[in-house]
């Protein structure tokens, strides 16, 4: 954690401590902008993710779903960012910007692994498939992330990987994924 979430309690913000609300949302906006740069977004939508993503981290809080922080504050809301990122741009049909690293997108993956999962939140399907996911295979698990995760498009996958052809990657999607729910059903 960084100093300054570590001057921030739990109990600070669900009391509604107007300071520790505002050291909160200015300590990690710029954090937030840096790391939401490297997308297709103008600033608005950026800003606007980021409220949305703070609102979210606060209700979390605020409705007990935030017990206790087992990382830090900004890698939890860049975390709820990111997947409202995602959404925006699946919703919006952009691609990534040709000069994009892909290679970029793994050191990202420390922002959830950083996160613990509270196993007794998930449902048993969502254990299974957490469970059998993680064991799928580095290429499938690359390509699944890519595509379902991180909302690129087979064409945006094409450019940007080893792959030859949009069908190639089609038909490894299509096997990976039926490879994921035969493991999960074979479990049950």
């Amino acid at each position: 954690m960084n100093r300054r979430d570590t001057l921030i309690t739990i109990e600070d913000l669900k009391q509604g401590s107007d300071e520790a609300l505002h050291t909160v949302y200015v300590a990690n906006r710029q954090k937030f902008i840096n790391f939401a740069k490297r997308y297709n977004l103008s600033n608005d939508e950026v800003l606007d993710v980021y409220q949305d993503a703070y609102i979210a981290f606060y209700e979390n809080v605020m409705n007990g779903k935030i017990t206790k922080f087992t990382s830090s504050i900004s890698t939890y809301i860049i975390s709820i960012g990111k997947f409202m990122i995602f959404n925006a741009l699946k919703q919006k049909k952009k691609t990534t910007n040709d000069n994009y690293d892909f290679l970029l997108e793994k050191n990202d993956n420390e922002l959830i692994e950083n996160i613990e999962i509270d196993a007794t939140l998930l449902s048993q399907e969502q254990k299974l498939l957490y469970e059998h996911y993680s064991n799928l295979g580095k290429k499938c698990i690359e390509l699944l992330d890519l595509f379902y995760y991180r909302g690129y498009s087979i064409e945006d996958i094409l450019k940007h990987t080893h792959y030859n052809s949009e069908n190639v990657i089609k038909s490894t999607k299509s096997r990976c994924l039926k490879n994921l729910k035969e493991r999960i059903f074979n479990h049950g």
